[in-house]
């Protein structure tokens, strides 16, 4: 058999269905028309590609009475007839004229049957597929591509099975001939689906990752020299900028952590300013590489206690220059404007200091921090 000769034929196949199976009579004539046929064959036989096109499908319901005119042109014109099979088609009127006019013009081997709904034979018009019309023109073993018929678990592959079917009917061609290879086709279409959505999946997931939400724990660490004299770190400001955006938060002790939340996954690894500002302790102001969990070095002020600075005055506001003083163990001699400053290391700062001197004092205690307002007064 070969494909329609398009001098004596129109259309290839024209399909003959029940309003009711309307959207399988659509798919059915997409999928005839778009089928492509294994290259190899197509040359051993002369054929294009796409050998079973086009295909009549009435695309508007018919209403009941004799075929017109125009329906007796198309089935004229059409090489094959498609029934679309189901109880549906079954007790329609108009599926059976188009199938007995078909077979008045000697052409019953050409009349093929994709079952959709139904059972053959089955006697029982709640479920018969084939039209009585098919038993009263004599039509001898007829064998429907049946898209139900139980040859895998999988109701598409049954589906394609039975497309190929009829696809093999069509054409004249052994069934294996084509299966084998659509097989194939379904296989790799179904890899590239998968590859398809694990890409999509993946890119999704790259989007959420990118900017799905998280909060970055920021905590202190004093390296500065052990002193248990000095007042433990409080309420230290953090404020966190990224972008045009800014954050703040307080730290209140070094055992406790700010927490800055809803940061973008796009801003981790990436590079963020940090400033901190807390009472005797260094301001730090840096730019790292943000994370979920940061933590930043953080060091006292050596000047907040131990920078001693005060004047030595005689009781009338004026300044008494060469009073000798000691403090911590550091000696001073107040200058021609009774001017002292000590400086004490680190590790040995505290808050408050002794004052030795040459001549008896007011009060012998400087309070830290202390600056250029404090004054001492002699006796």
């Amino acid at each position: 058999m070969t494909p329609v000769n398009k001098t004596t034929y129109k259309y290839f196949a024209f399909i003959s269905y029940n309003s009711k199976d309307a959207e399988w009579g659509k798919r059915l004539q997409r999928k005839l028309e778009h089928y492509r046929m294994p290259a190899t064959l197509c040359s051993e036989r002369g054929w294009e590609r796409t050998p079973i096109n086009p295909v009549f499908f009435a695309p508007t319901d018919i209403q009941p009475g004799p075929l017109s005119e125009e329906l007796q042109a198309r089935l004229r014109a059409s090489h094959n007839l498609i029934v679309i099979c189901s109880p549906n088609s079954a007790q329609s009127e108009w599926v059976g004229r188009e199938i007995a006019f078909f077979h008045s013009m000697g052409r019953s081997k050409n009349i093929h049957f994709f079952i959709v709904d139904g059972v053959p034979h089955s006697g029982d018009i709640a479920t018969e597929c084939f039209h009585p019309v098919v038993q009263e023109i004599g039509l001898k073993e007829i064998l429907g591509a049946n898209i139900n018929e139980k040859f895998s678990r999988l109701p598409q592959i049954n589906r394609e099975r039975a497309y190929v079917q009829l696809i093999s009917k069509l054409l004249n061609v052994e069934f294996d001939t084509i299966w084998q290879r659509h097989k194939r086709l379904m296989i790799q279409k179904a890899i590239m689906a998968c590859i398809g959505i694990a890409i999509v999946l993946a890119a999704i997931w790259g989007v959420w990752a990118v900017n799905r939400s998280v909060d970055v724990e920021l905590s202190l660490k004093e390296v500065s020299v052990a002193n248990t004299h000095l007042p433990p770190l409080e309420d230290a400001v953090v404020t966190l900028t990224l972008d045009n955006e800014i954050k703040t938060d307080t730290i209140h002790s070094l055992n406790t952590y700010a927490v800055f939340t809803n940061i973008p996954h796009r801003f981790i690894g990436k590079r963020a300013h940090i400033a901190i500002r807390c009472e005797d302790y260094i301001d730090v102001d840096t730019t790292l590489l943000l994370s979920e969990k940061v933590a930043i070095n953080i060091e006292r002020d050596p000047k907040e206690y131990g920078n001693i600075v005060f004047d030595i005055w005689d009781g009338v506001s004026r300044g008494v220059a060469g009073v000798e003083v000691t403090i911590a163990d550091k000696k001073a001699v107040s200058d021609s404007n009774g001017h002292i400053h000590i400086l004490v290391p680190l590790k040995e700062q505290q808050t408050k200091y002794h004052i030795t001197a040459s001549v008896p004092l007011g009060k012998d205690t400087i309070y830290m921090p202390c600056g250029e307002d404090n004054v001492v007064v002699i006796k």
